[in-house]
């Protein structure tokens, strides 16, 4: 995400020939987008988003649990095991 918020600011910089970055190649504006489309390619073939969605997902269950444990009684123990 940092590097398309790199890419749309240097993009405007060029678009209104602001400073330094009006002297710029188009190549090195635009490097900012392959390189966001490169790294979710990676993050999805490489199952890095799939598993830090997974951890999200279990961080909410145990807060959950928590919750409901916290509200039924800190004591509670099953019966059954």
């Amino acid at each position: 995400m940092y590097l398309l918020g790199l890419g749309l600011i240097l993009l405007v910089l060029k678009y209104i020939e602001w400073g330094p970055v009006a002297l710029w190649s188009w190549w090195l504006v635009l490097a900012p987008f392959a390189l966001a489309v490169a790294w979710w390619a990676w993050a999805d073939a490489s199952g890095y988003t799939k598993k830090k969605a997974m951890e999200r997902d279990d961080k909410r269950r145990d807060e959950r649990r928590a919750r409901t444990k916290e509200a039924l009684d800190a004591t509670y123990q099953k019966r059954r095991r």
